[in-house]
């Protein structure tokens, strides 16, 4: 690199050093995606969700997140939540429908998985907010060598200062532990203390209060969500001949699940000329 370009690079980075960060008006709107880089929260006008009554087959999970996230609401104590399971069984989908259902103020914060080695920086920022955040990161996993989820535990439960009170932390993954399996089974085999070694990897999930867990539906679980969909969308397809065209879907794909009966739905509007 030349002489020149590293002076501009310089230049650069000092400018963005001196440039102030943007205050975050944060009553701006009822939900957020936070962007760490740029130290400020994004306004979602409309956020991607569906009604809270359409998500069957998770009716235990459904009861037991509504009541922790109005008491948190309700400036009662909540804990934390790991929606942990299969994929496509409505895990982030339950949490959007949540925080719908719940209202009272409440705003939905959307941090990205690679911006949680900025998390205490966006949770000093809501700590005077004024308000009330559900702060929320969907598909949630660490990887061999990612030491960010050590911030992660420092920040809910274990550090000085710990979670703000107003604050609580939803997350969804498709591992019960956030880490992969191999990851933990090579700890136990090569760690010179293998219980403490996996004892450290897998105390992340341990910071949740709520563990919910999701799994794969049976075929009336599927045709229930399907049918669920097409009478609210009033699709006015007959039953038998949707269970049919469904159970082809699903058989295509491999697949029963809430995000399958969902992409069928918008194939079947798609060929019935009608919008959802």
């Amino acid at each position: 690199m030349s002489e020149k370009a590293v002076t501009e690079l310089l230049q650069g980075l000092v400018a963005a050093l001196d440039r102030p960060t943007p205050a975050l008006d944060l009553k701006a709107a009822d939900a957020f995606v936070w962007h760490g880089d740029a130290g400020r929260l994004e306004p979602v006008a409309e956020v991607n969700r569906i009604d809270i009554g359409l998500l069957k087959g998770i009716e235990e999970q459904k009861a037991t997140l509504l009541e922790n996230t109005r008491r948190f609401a309700q400036r009662l104590p909540a804990n934390n939540a790991l929606l942990w399971g299969a994929r496509g069984t409505g895990k982030s989908s339950l949490v959007k429908a949540v925080h719908a259902a719940v209202g009272e103020g409440l705003a939905l914060v959307e941090i990205h998985r690679d911006e949680i080695a900025g998390l205490p920086g966006l949770l000093q920022a809501l700590r005077d907010g004024g308000r009330r955040f559900l702060l929320f990161c969907d598909d949630l996993s660490f990887d061999s060598g990612d030491t960010s989820y050590k911030s992660l535990k420092a920040v809910l439960e274990g550090g000085i200062e710990g979670r703000p009170e107003n604050v609580v932390f939803y997350a969804t993954s498709n591992r019960r532990h956030l880490m992969p399996r191999d990851m933990i089974e090579n700890e136990r085999t090569s760690a010179i203390s293998p219980g403490e070694a996996v004892d450290e990897k897998v105390s992340l999930s341990d910071r949740f209060g709520l563990w919910l867990g999701f799994h794969n539906m049976d075929q009336d679980t599927y045709f229930e969500i399907v049918e669920g969909y097409a009478e609210h969308y009033r699709l006015g397809k007959g039953r038998k001949a949707l269970r049919a065209e469904a159970l082809e879907w699903s058989m295509a794909r491999g697949a029963r699940s809430g995000r399958v009966a969902w992409q069928f739905i918008q194939d079947l509007a798609g060929r019935l000329g009608k919008r959802l």
